[in-house]
C-alpha cells in the first residue's frame, strides 16, 4: 500500500489556456490549409474537434446562413455528440461562410453534400486531430512563444472572448451548448436566435476582421 500514490483532490487543476485574438492570428500564421481553416472554425464557434471532424457539407445551411452540428468523428468513427445540448444549428457568420466555401473549391473531387467538410484527399476520410496538433498546432504556438496548445485552446478561448464581449450568459451557454447552465452560469432566461447570431458575429470579426462583407 505505500507504493500506492493516492492523488490530492485539493490539487488545482491547470488552467485551460485561452488565446487573445493577436496570439490566434500568429499561430494562425504558421499552420498551411485545410488545417487553418479548421483552427478558424474551431475559433469562431467554439466547436469541439471530434465535432469539427463529424462536419458534412450537408450540415451547411449557405441560404439560411447556419451550421448544424449533428455527429462527432472520434478515433475513426462516427458518433454522437457529447451530450444532447450539443446537437443543434448554430449561426454561420457571412466571413465565415465564404471562408467555408473557399476551402470547399479547393477540395475538388470532394465537396460533395455528403462528404465530411475536413478529409484526407487520400482517404476521404477525416484527418486524425492528435497528428495535426503536434504537428502543426504545437509549432506555431511555440513559434509565437505561447507555449503548448491543443484543440481545446481554442473552444475555451471562443469562450473567453464572448464574456470579454459582454455577451450574456445564457446566449454564451447556448452558443457553447452546455448541457447543463451551471458550466456557464446558473440564469434561467432565453436566448433568441438574433442575440446568438450577433454574439457569434462579434467573435468571427474579432478572428476574421478582414474577411467581414
Amino acid at each position: 500500500m505505500s507504493l500506492v500514490r493516492v492523488k490530492d483532490g485539493s490539487m488545482r487543476q491547470r488552467e485551460p489556456k485561452a488565446l487573445l485574438v493577436d496570439e490566434t492570428r500568429k499561430v494562425l500564421e504558421s499552420i498551411p490549409e485545410p488545417f487553418q481553416t479548421m483552427c478558424i472554425v474551431a475559433m469562431c464557434l467554439g466547436l469541439r474537434v471530434s465535432e469539427i471532424l463529424g462536419l458534412r457539407w450537408r450540415d451547411s445551411d449557405w441560404d439560411g446562413l447556419r451550421l448544424a452540428v449533428r455527429q462527432a468523428y472520434v478515433y475513426g468513427k462516427q458518433g454522437d455528440v457529447k451530450t444532447q445540448a450539443s446537437h443543434k444549428w448554430l449561426p454561420l457568420d457571412r466571413s465565415l461562410a465564404k471562408k467555408l466555401r473557399q476551402h470547399r473549391a479547393r477540395l475538388a473531387p470532394l465537396g460533395k453534400s455528403d462528404d465530411w467538410v475536413f478529409a484526407s484527399p487520400e482517404t476521404g476520410k477525416p484527418y486524425w486531430p492528435g497528428r495535426i496538433q503536434e504537428n502543426w498546432l504545437v509549432p506555431a504556438a511555440q513559434k509565437a512563444g505561447l507555449g503548448r496548445i491543443g484543440w481545446h485552446t481554442f473552444r475555451h478561448s471562443h469562450s473567453t472572448l464572448l464574456h470579454a464581449l459582454g455577451v450574456d450568459l445564457k446566449v454564451q451557454q447556448e452558443l457553447l451548448r452546455h448541457a447543463d447552465i451551471r458550466t456557464t452560469m446558473n440564469i434561467y432566461t432565453h436566448a433568441v436566435p438574433t442575440a446568438l447570431r450577433e454574439a457569434n458575429s462579434k467573435v468571427v470579426r474579432l478572428v476574421l476582421p478582414a474577411q467581414v462583407a
